[in-house]
């Protein structure tokens, strides 16, 4: 348990965890409504009629660091090579992050560091799970004006911990992108109990292989899980124990890979036939091979994870024919797929990352390109705008999260490593929005390329056009 000045216990933590993570997912109050407002939107100038476009054109930073909207201010809460209240440095690399909600006010930030063997700042822990591993995460305690209260080491001994994704139950899975030197599982972080047993024993049955992200379906318990590696594979993980409790992973589950269901040969298409998503078992040993095996669908380079409203986003890095990316969405409840955008201009988006959904509604994708990235917004009513961009250097942006009452907006910027705490006037939390962007349609410069021909084979099979576009890149035969 972590004690001293953060005022915070494990048992309190884990009470309210299920609740701040449900917080979390749906947002808070902000300052504006998208109804009505007056102050810090803007519409697309080209179509009055076309609903929220964004916060307006970014403000330069005096400092040259982050370009943000009028309106909006950020303040660096943790560097690297920053002293901890311990004595420890913080370490490099940040990743991944969510954000859960204290008690007395505070924010609880689990943080990733996507180090490797060796570096000039590793995560110092005192019980690693591994020796000489460089990675691992750590916790801040976030205090009102975003004032830091405390920072430690949560886990270490792990190697490269890219992504991952919380739990319901107040918990960040962390996930380690790599499959070497027998690394290559899922840790389950208690924030408040640091370095405990739980955080150093693998979740195997969720697979060996290079861990991108994950998200939980909070309906049915179930995971679902990004691969960062060429070709990669979207899984899912179902628990034996869907308690959605602490130690329910650990008592193992079923690992499958998404695949698209047998077709039969072009001439026997029927009018109105249906073709969706199946899922393979897996031998979660040897989980890659196995997809690959089982003839389960090969994504470019798997990225970003959210689950919301019912609705699995994830997104493929470099992906499309410009190699600009593509970003899917996923609905378990038809088995459905599609494919919402397929970038072909490098200042529309540029290789998605991590990924999350505002409180408001918005699809908002971290990116890891060339040049200076942003933070990308896509809303339901078929906008594009930028949030952010980085100003500093040519380093990714990593770890988006709101915290619980959605006023402040937490990122990571991995080189030199910076966590930003951003505040501002943000829309107020709207769930009618966010399920709304379950159905939007993409922007119009960022959606799929068909072909007249897809586009008659879809209207003839009963089904979307964004439907047809994914199963049509992932080798459906078209009539």
């Amino acid at each position: 348990m972590k004690s001293g000045n953060s005022g915070l216990n494990r048992r309190n933590f884990l009470k309210v965890g299920g609740m701040s993570t449900l917080a979390l997912t749906l947002g808070s109050t902000g300052v504006f409504s998208l109804a009505g407002a007056t102050k810090g939107f803007a519409a697309d100038s080209s179509n009055p009629t076309s609903g929220f476009g964004g916060y307006g054109p970014l403000v330069k930073d005096p400092n040259g660091v982050l370009d943000l909207p009028r309106g909006f201010h950020y303040k660096m809460l943790s560097k690297t090579g920053d002293i901890m209240p311990n004595g420890d440095l913080v370490p490099s690399a940040h990743d991944g992050m969510a954000a859960y909600k204290g008690e007395k006010g505070t924010t609880i930030l689990v943080r990733n560091h996507e180090n490797g063997t060796n570096s000039d700042y590793p995560v110092n822990g005192k019980k690693p799970w591994s020796a000489g591993a460089a990675g691992g995460t750590t916790t801040i305690i976030v205090g009102q004006n975003n004032k830091v209260i405390d920072q430690y080491v949560s886990s270490s001994g792990t190697i490269r911990n890219c992504a991952g994704g919380a739990t319901t139950w107040g918990t960040w899975l962390t996930m380690e992108e790599t499959r070497d030197m027998g690394h290559g599982f899922v840790f389950e972080v208690n924030p408040l109990d640091p370095e405990n047993e739980m955080s150093r024993t693998p979740i195997r049955d969720m697979g060996y292989f290079s861990h991108e992200a994950g998200h939980v379906d909070p309906s049915t318990g179930i995971w679902y899980l990004t691969e960062d590696a060429s070709p990669s594979f979207l899984y899912r993980f179902t628990p034996h124990d869907r308690s959605q409790k602490l130690g329910s992973l650990q008592k193992g589950g079923i690992l499958e890979a998404a695949a698209i269901d047998e077709l039969p040969a072009a001439s026997q298409f029927n009018t109105g036939q249906k073709f969706g998503v199946v899922w393979k078992k897996l031998n979660p040993e040897i989980a890659q091979q196995d997809a690959k095996d089982k003839g389960c669908i090969q994504f470019s380079r798997l990225e970003g994870a959210y689950f919301s409203e019912g609705t699995l986003w994830f997104d493929d890095t470099s992906a499309g024919s410009s190699r600009l990316g593509r970003v899917y969405r996923y609905t378990p409840a038809t088995n459905n797929l599609e494919l919402f955008y397929e970038s072909t201009d490098k200042n529309d988006l540029e290789a998605p990352d991590n990924i999350t959904i505002t409180p408001w509604g918005d699809l908002w994708i971290a990116e890891d390109g060339g040049g200076n990235d942003r933070i990308v917004g896509l809303t339901p009513e078929g906008n594009i705008y930028t949030f952010a961009e980085n100003m500093m250097n040519g380093s990714e942006f990593a770890g988006p999260t709101f915290s619980p009452d959605g006023n402040t907006f937490f990122v990571n910027m991995q080189t030199p490593g910076i966590t930003f705490a951003i505040w501002g006037p943000f829309a107020r939390r709207n769930s009618t929005r966010r399920r709304a962007m379950n159905q939007a349609l993409p922007p119009g410069s960022l959606a799929p390329v068909v072909s007249d021909k897809l586009t008659a084979f879809a209207e003839e099979q009963g089904m979307s056009i964004l439907e047809a576009a994914a199963l049509e890149r992932h080798g459906m035969p078209i009539l």
